[in-house]
């Protein structure tokens, strides 16, 4: 029985889960924004934009649940380093039992299929934890779009803009935008208000 694909298995289903964590620890750069809650002179009826890299980024809750993210990611790291860990050690065990003699044909047969579907429950787990960071990942960012949904649609009630355009620091639906119109800081402003509101009860 090889134990290289076990290993690798495992160290691969590790990486994912790093690669989860360096997506939420890294911090992407937003675009240059002169705009802030002064310099906002955008009116009634006009045609507004938030900035949604530079709000995720600086949006509180967003932080709380990147930092709950990470620190959960790196448990299941830790988790399936020791359980890929431990199955490596058995399997060397065995191999050496077997080039030895120190066990019967019968009983080396026995270890391995018991090795081999521990490899497979380990693979299962694996792809199972991969899985729920994916989802739990999406759940984060629709958590946030929601509350910025809920946001603007409160905040729209006093303002009145004509409408309210999203866009990133990739090419997005806007390829140029007026600062002027950028309602990014004010909008991240009140929802962190709102979120500082809900955590405390008040």
């Amino acid at each position: 029985m090889k134990n290289a694909s076990i290993i690798s298995n495992v160290i691969l289903g590790a990486a994912v889960i790093v690669l989860f964590i360096l997506h939420f620890t890294s911090r992407p750069a937003p675009m240059s924004s002169e705009a802030n809650l002064e310099g906002t002179v955008a009116a009634a009826g006009d045609i507004v934009y938030v900035q949604i890299d530079s709000l995720i980024e600086k949006y509180d809750m967003f932080n709380d649940l990147r930092s709950e993210f990470s620190n959960k990611a790196q448990t299941i790291e830790e988790d399936l380093k020791k359980r890929g860990r431990s199955l490596e050690n058995d399997i060397k065990d065995f191999q050496t039992k077997v080039q030895k003699g120190l066990i019967t044909n019968l009983q080396a047969q026995t270890q391995q299929q018991q090795l081999q579907a521990r490899d497979q429950e380990l693979q299962n787990y694996v792809q199972q934890k991969q899985l729920e960071m994916s989802e739990e990942e999406a759940v984060i960012y629709r958590r946030v779009f929601d509350a910025l949904s809920t946001y603007i649609a409160k905040m729209n009630t006093e303002k009145q803009y004509a409408m309210v355009l999203t866009t990133t620091g990739t090419p997005g639906s806007i390829l140029y935008g007026d600062k002027a119109l950028d309602i990014t800081d004010a909008v991240v402003a009140g929802m962190n208000d709102e979120y500082i509101k809900q955590k405390t009860g008040k």
